[in-house]
């Protein structure tokens, strides 16, 4: 059995899409030779600085977030610019979490995920290796 290792990404210098798809990836272990798409052989990923991620395009504004709260009536709708002001590790959470299988696999896959708002992070003792996007 391989060990896991621990990757870090800086989200300040890449772009939404192409962020959630290498992180994926990774999550999912696609980048190891012993890849099995039934198997958790991914490694654990921290992402920093995740309310500096960009986008392209007028995202900002037409990409929308939708909520429903479970009364009658109350579908609750944000965009991509008011929840990176509020909540910027869901946007790319929720990004990442669309590109993983939709089963107990995926569930497992995303634990894996380590999101922080800003370069601080509590994962200094793992020795995470920088990984370039």
């Amino acid at each position: 059995m391989n060990t896991k290792e621990w990757y870090i990404i800086d989200a300040k210098k890449a772009v939404l899409g192409r962020l959630a798809s290498k992180v994926a990836s990774v999550l999912r272990g696609k980048h190891k030779p012993t890849y099995l798409p039934y198997v958790d052989n991914g490694d654990f990923i921290i992402v920093v600085n995740a309310g500096k991620v960009k986008v392209t395009g007028n995202k900002m504004n037409d990409k929308k977030y939708h909520k429903h709260t479970g009364y009658i009536g109350n579908l609750k709708t944000s965009t991509l610019g008011d929840m990176l002001k509020k909540n910027p590790s869901f946007v790319i959470k929720n990004a990442v979490e669309g590109m993983l299988p939709k089963n107990s696999l995926g569930r497992d896959m995303i634990k894996k995920l380590k999101i922080f708002e800003n370069e601080d992070h509590s994962h200094q003792a793992q020795k995470p290796k920088i990984l370039e996007i």
